[in-house]
């Protein structure tokens, strides 16, 4: 029997060297919040991870239209991202077009790093 019941497991996802996954890992290793970092180039992202993602969020938000892993994109290509599917092998294959981070906590899901967005998610677990 694992102690979930008591303690609520964090995972944040994103890629180590993104600067706004560094502050939000501050942010959480300040305020002494226990969590597990999942980095999409080293430990990867599944297909069944990334619908979920989608499912909760929708595929939209996950995209990084303002990045500059998109805007390397052709314009052909950009174009034809206009549906999940689309969006999602694309994320599969570039997984640094993923807006990050991603921070999951059961199944609540917080997107983006604001720190009073992350102190009401927090908050909301205890």
């Amino acid at each position: 029997m694992s102690d979930n019941t008591q303690h609520t497991q964090y995972q944040l996802y994103g890629i180590k060297n993104c600067d706004t996954i560094k502050k939000a890992r501050r942010w959480l290793e300040e305020k002494g919040i226990d969590y597990r970092f999942h980095d999409y180039r080293v430990d990867g992202l599944n297909d069944a991870q990334l619908q979920t993602f989608i499912d909760k969020l929708g595929w939209e938000p996950l995209l990084n239209t303002r990045g500059t892993t998109w805007r390397k994109l052709s314009e052909e290509l950009r174009a034809t991202i206009t549906t999940a599917d689309a969006a999602k092998r694309l994320m599969l294959e570039q997984p640094a077009i993923i807006k990050r981070p991603l921070l999951v906590a059961g199944e609540r899901y917080l997107l983006g790093f604001k720190e009073a967005e992350y102190q009401q998610f927090i908050a909301g677990n205890h």
